[in-house]
């Protein structure tokens, strides 16, 4: 059986294969030996046997809480520097990520039951704004055939709210705009906008403003369609056909059909679809001094700013708005390859996620943080996880791989960007944008054990100490900036939620712990004033893993 499986359609694999759990008040039963690494090593991907809850906290700590959702579940916890949730938020839905207002409210991204045409990891269609008591005071549905919310949103200073979304882009018009034929099938494509919410409480929103990349694309393909240009020409433009990864395009007809005949795959997932996400747009953050916004394309392997301040109109061309350049970009970087100046050797970041801006007045104030997940060492025998998930057979729910084959790793960089006195970008002298190196990262002492191929996340803290969210394996640490690890918390919870079909609602896999994102919040901050923050009792309950036998899962896998 491929690891493929697992990773893709969402096996809860662990459970489906016979596995005891045990939803007592306790620790994970296993503890994983602390030691270096060494280069012919196996390491876990899912952390599954690690000890879990807190696991570290020094008196350099910040003081203060964290925001998290456990995974598969409708809840919504904050936990104090102890591991202790002292506060929760409970739905009927799903939620991808949550985000605290000043107010004590809530905003959450939650799963629409009802989406129809998508299928693919993140996507949400749904948001709430709860109270600090848990009462719903707002509700907004973006989710209808062509069009969908998905992984990340940014509540603006005036309450306006930036999220991203998909659109259906027909066959047709997706070849109509130079996009390779060979490289669309008839479900089309998925592609990336980004659009703001003006709420209207207690139901519904008005789009008041909206980014689409179908917009600002080039391609040197096709002489006969509109968009067609040099692409090393123009920098500022998307290439249609640029260099993608795709983890999920490498399965055949015959592979699908079987896997979906033994209900593996997602709702609403056919092979034609499989195709269908090209960009894979993971997060969002805006600049208010600067009026720019920040986004992260996976599969591109790029961020990319473009000027909030345009009007709709301005945001479809090359003109009007604060820098002059309407929608196009005004920033890009990752990937110099896929505007024609580079190669792969230049590649600097690689599946990466939750780009930010950071916050004015903290330590880099207006620089750049981005998490990037998957950097590949160039000893490794593949060019990525996912190409060795194809290949790797599973021998336990564990997913060992050895370092030799797979030595990526993942780092938190930060970014200064080269801001001309217009607050703009310049390219530099070789043609790219800069900067060549960030001005911090951090990578694992020993570099492989820190290590997420997907989601994850880092936040600067006002005391410039940085909050990582290792997201693969559930793990939430603070490091200075001296690199040392002052906390370390692993998230205990797991809570199998369902979909009204029975399918689970977000692909997880043996990754039963994943986290998205966590998010700290100061001990001052305002919406804190007055509550009360003791840890609440009885406390939520861990999950705790128990090893299926070697005998079960050789049954299981002869079985396949």
């Amino acid at each position: 059986m491929k690891i493929r499986y697992v990773i893709l359609f969402s096996i809860v694999w662990i459970i489906t294969y016979s596995c005891k759990t045990d939803k007592s008040n306790q620790e994970v039963a296993a503890v994983v030996e602390v030691r270096q690494w060494k280069p012919d090593d196996v390491r876990s991907l899912t952390g599954l046997m690690a000890k879990r809850g807190l696991i570290t906290k020094t008196e350099k700590a910040s003081s203060g809480y964290v925001l998290f959702e456990p995974t598969h579940s409708t809840k919504s916890f904050l936990i104090d520097r102890d591991g202790n949730v002292v506060h929760k938020w409970e739905s009927d839905l799903y939620a991808n990520h949550a985000y605290l207002l000043e107010s004590g409210n809530i905003i959450r991204q939650e799963q629409n039951i009802d989406v129809t045409t998508f299928a693919f990891g993140g996507y949400y269609g749904k948001l709430r704004e709860y109270d600090w008591d848990g009462n719903v005071i707002w509700e907004f549905d973006y989710s209808d055939a062509n069009n969908i919310l998905h992984h990340d949103i940014e509540v603006l200073p005036n309450g306006n709210i930036l999220a991203i979304a998909y659109e259906v882009v027909s066959q047709e018009e997706a070849i109509t705009n130079g996009r390779n034929p060979e490289n669309v099938t008839s479900a089309g494509l998925w592609v990336d906008k980004i659009i703001e919410i003006k709420p209207t409480k207690p139901k519904g929103g008005e789009i008041i403003w909206q980014w689409r990349m179908m917009d600002h694309l080039i391609q040197d393909l096709d002489s006969s369609k509109a968009n067609y240009g040099v692409v090393a020409e123009n920098p500022n433009k998307i290439d249609i056909n640029a260099n993608i990864i795709q983890d999920n395009g490498f399965m055949t007809e015959e592979e699908f059909k079987e896997a979906e005949e033994k209900g593996l795959t997602m709702k609403n997932q056919t092979f034609e679809n499989l195709h269908s996400e090209i960009t894979h747009a993971n997060s969002v953050s805006y600049n208010a001094e600067l009026d720019q916004i920040a986004f992260s394309f996976k599969y591109f392997c790029e961020i990319y700013i473009v000027d909030h301040s345009t009007t709709i109109e301005e945001s479809k061309g090359s003109s009007g708005g604060r820098y002059g350049d309407g929608g196009d970009l005004l920033y890009r970087w990752g990937n110099p390859a896929n505007y024609g100046r580079g190669t792969e050797k230049d590649q600097k970041l690689f599946s990466q996620h939750d780009i930010k801006f950071i916050p004015k007045g903290y330590p880099g104030g207006g620089n750049l943080l981005v998490f990037n997940n998957d950097v590949i060492n160039p000893e490794s025998k593949f060019s990525s996880t996912f190409e060795a998930f194809n290949e790797v057979e599973i021998n336990s729910p564990e997913i060992n791989i050895r370092i030799a084959d797979v030595g990526n790793y993942s780092a938190v960089y930060e970014l200064k960007t080269p801001r001309n006195k217009e607050s703009s970008y310049d390219l530099s002298e070789a043609g790219t944008f800069g900067p060549e190196a960030p001005i911090w990262s951090y990578i694992a002492p020993d570099k492989y054990s820190f290590f997420s191929a997907f989601v994850s996340g880092a936040q600067r803290l006002k005391n410039g100490n940085t909050l990582i969210t290792d997201g693969m394996v559930g793990r939430f640490f603070e490091v200075t900036p001296e690199k040392d690890i002052i906390w370390d918390y692993w998230n205990p919870y797991f809570y199998d939620y369902k979909l009204p079909d029975g399918s689970a609602p977000d692909p997880a896999g043996p990754f039963m712990y994943y986290q998205f994102r966590g998010t700290f919040f100061d001990k001052d901050f305002p919406a804190f004033e007055g509550k009360n923050l003791k840890p609440i009792q009885p406390q939520p309950k861990p999950f705790a893993f128990k090893m299926p036998s070697p005998s079960s899962l050789m049954e299981n896998d002869n079985s396949q």
